[in-house]
């Protein structure tokens, strides 16, 4: 019933743009990433949300919240119903708290941020660079898993051989349909240590038990070094503990220009307003440059 969603990252990938917009903030057509996150996950079961954010991104906490002169502004007026109900829903999609992670230490000190928020129960962690879509929310998809096999579940993806070395590698043996056992995890592997194409593209769900091992592993972290989450979910899967998921959806990279774009390419032509005037434009498009 809990999610952390860490957007506390720099955005170095897409600036300028996210040098005064967080990334999280770009748009998919018409909303912010963050809103498709948040969305997913309420559509997943999820009641409480804690964004781990920083300075600089106080812009995600006034999305989440009323607008009174915007509302007031819409309200009432002729055409506007539909855009007014919309902006108004976006203040209670759920229970949305906010922390700010004020040293930056890495993927596994933002989640360890969100310790006493979470307590003593399962939580699903979104990662604030993914935005991802499917008929079937990958976030339910991973929870129904963790409730089936009742270990860690990291939701994850083939990546392309020049690609993998950018992510994480898994070693993964198949357990059943869509799922596998993971028994290890190395991040940014060169290419001696791929161990498989499967790596995690942004979404797990983990045991409360990580943040005493999170907790273990900052005391062994040096200045200027980062706490990673993958080491963690590595000794959970050497234990025997941790599901692998190969989940059904379309994963965009939103701190990459490149998955930006396809983003709100492949999202526009779905889109029930614009999508067959888009798809029109594209046709168009692609004659006009041969």
């Amino acid at each position: 019933k809990k999610a952390i969603m860490p957007a506390a990252g720099l955005g170095t990938r897409v600036l300028p743009a996210s040098k005064a917009v967080p990334k999280e903030m770009l748009n998919i057509v018409d909303k912010p990433a963050i809103q498709y996150l948040v969305e997913e996950a309420v559509a997943a079961g999820i009641e409480d949300i804690l964004i781990i954010t920083n300075r600089g991104k106080g812009v995600i906490e006034d999305h989440f919240d009323h607008s009174f002169e915007l509302e007031a502004n819409l309200a009432g007026k002729k055409n506007k119903e539909k855009i007014y109900e919309e902006v108004k829903a976006v203040a209670t999609l759920a229970n949305i708290y906010f922390i700010r992670q004020k040293e930056t230490k890495g993927l596994g000190h933002a989640i360890l941020c969100g310790k006493s928020f979470v307590g003593d129960e399962p939580f699903a962690v979104l990662y604030g660079d993914d935005v991802t879509v499917s008929d079937d929310p990958v976030t339910a998809q991973l929870c129904r898993a963790y409730e089936k096999y009742g270990k860690g579940v990291v939701g994850v993806k083939e990546v392309p051989d020049e690609l993998i070395s950018m992510y994480c590698s898994l070693d993964v043996t198949p357990l059943e349909g869509r799922a596998m056992s993971c028994h290890k995890i190395i991040e940014k592997p060169t290419p001696e240590q791929v161990m498989s194409n499967y790596a995690i593209l942004g979404r797990v769900v983990l045991p409360p038990e990580v943040f005493g091992m999170l907790e273990k592993g900052l005391t062994t972290v040096k200045p200027g070094e980062e706490l990673y989450l993958t080491d963690v979910m590595s000794e959970l899967g050497a234990r025997g503990d941790l599901v692998a998921y190969d989940f059904d959806g379309i994963r965009y990279d939103m701190g990459n220009k490149l998955g930006i774009m396809k983003a709100n390419c492949e999202v526009a032509l779905k889109h029930p307003e614009i999508g067959e005037s888009f798809k029109a434009y594209l046709k168009e498009l692609v004659k006009t440059l041969g």
